[in-house]
């Protein structure tokens, strides 16, 4: 990650002063960086753009420079100060003038090893968000119409997080399917099939029946991505049911390894919410329903009939759960840590909790993939039962919450 340091100094003080300061304090935070000086013609390109006020007696440079700053770059200010030569004081004044003009910034001050996790945190965020920034991701079909709380904003997601939603009807993607040659096809299940895992021998044959379609299913969803150059997509996946009787699980299972973002159900909040994540953590993470909560305990079983397959350590093909057609995914992810995330359409809200992922199960009442998670904090169990974010949420690798909050804000 790239981090570019501005300055800011007032003509006032002794230059070789400053200097030694300067060398003193960047030297202790070790972290690597271009610096750029007062020199800001490129400011805000690089994925952390930092400006250290480095002396008193320099908010009247910043108000000059701030209309060129803005033209330049929409992310936050971060002001980097040692707190000599008065540095902190500015940088206060400074931090103040912004927010009276409803703009975001932050200080950053204290000790060499807080100033260099923060800073670190805050890169890695803008080289997510530099990803993001013209990415296209596609909606097909519309919309489950069971997702009556979903609402998507088109304008906001442009504008927060330059992410294009491109509407593609679903009789593009029957097109597709039932255009592909058998012999295609074939060559594809044969390629997957050296990877394929058991099936569930009770309705094995009717599994290995369903595979060459389901595979269909993959290739025309990728010819989707590529024609209209999309970074992911969410599909309105049960009508595939009816349309092709057929499911899109092993698809969604295989693109979103490939890395790509694909949910179900054309949830596109869903959607963005692992496209999100997978900007900061190079995974696009697990979609699935909460289908048992205990408040008492924290402990919560999650399910969906599709996983990534690159989440997990060993995985089953089975039917679809609620349908007994098509191929599920029953996926075994490894014990250990884990965040639930869920952002809103209107991105004016988020969830991140923490927990630990106990054990995978079987259970035959419920979609193929089932995750019971202990959350670390059992009381967080009342956002789902009092202000959920709909129903689908994004099982993530790791404790990731402090990443996931400096991403939302």
């Amino acid at each position: 990650m790239s981090i570019a340091i501005y300055t800011l100094t007032s003509p006032l003080h002794n230059e070789a002063a400053v200097k030694t300061v300067t060398q003193e304090f960047l030297g202790s935070l070790n972290i690597a960086y271009s610096m750029k000086g007062a020199d800001y013609h490129d400011y805000g390109s690089s994925a952390l753009s930092l400006i250290y006020v480095r002396t008193g007696g320099t908010e009247g440079v910043f108000s000059q420079l701030l209309p060129q700053l803005q033209r330049q770059s929409s992310e936050p200010f971060y002001l980097l100060t040692s707190g000599k030569s008065n540095s902190l004081a500015a940088s206060m004044e400074i931090l103040s003038f912004l927010r009276q003009k409803g703009l975001k910034g932050e200080i950053l001050h204290g000790s060499p090893e807080y100033i260099r996790n923060r800073i670190a945190l805050i890169a890695k965020v803008g080289e997510a968000r530099r990803q993001l920034r013209g990415a296209r991701l596609g909606i097909v079909g519309q919309p489950s119409d069971w997702l009556i709380s979903s609402i998507v904003d088109g304008d906001r997601v442009r504008e927060r997080f330059g992410i294009e939603l491109v509407s593609v009807p679903m009789g593009d993607l029957l097109l597709e399917f039932h255009a592909l040659k058998s012999v295609d096809v074939q060559d594809e299940v044969e390629k997957f099939a050296t990877h394929v895992a058991p099936l569930n021998a009770v309705d094995a044959p009717a599994i290995q029946k369903s595979l060459g379609d389901a595979t269909r299913l993959y290739i025309a969803l990728k010819k989707i991505v590529e024609t209209n150059g999309l970074q992911g997509l969410t599909i309105r996946c049960f009508d595939l049911l009816t349309a092709v009787h057929n499911t899109g699980c092993i698809a969604l299972a295989r693109l979103n390894s490939e890395g790509y973002v694909a949910g179900c159900e054309g949830d596109v909040p869903a959607m963005l919410s692992m496209m999100i994540a997978r900007s900061l953590l190079g995974v696009s993470g697990f979609q699935a329903n909460p289908a048992h909560i205990n408040p008492q305990t924290g402990e919560m079983l999650f399910a969906h009939c599709t996983i990534p397959f690159n989440m997990t350590h060993r995985y089953e093909l089975d039917t679809h759960f609620e349908s007994g057609i098509g191929v599920g995914v029953r996926g075994y992810v490894n014990a250990g840590p884990v965040t639930i995330f869920k952002a809103s359409g209107l991105l004016d809200r988020y969830f991140a909790a923490e927990g630990t992922l106990e054990a995978c199960q079987a259970g035959g009442d419920l979609c193929r993939t089932q995750e019971v998670i202990r959350l670390a904090t059992a009381a967080d169990t009342g956002y789902f039962l009092t202000n959920p974010i709909g129903n689908h949420h994004i099982i993530l690798p790791g404790h990731v919450k402090e990443l996931l909050g400096e991403m939302m804000k």
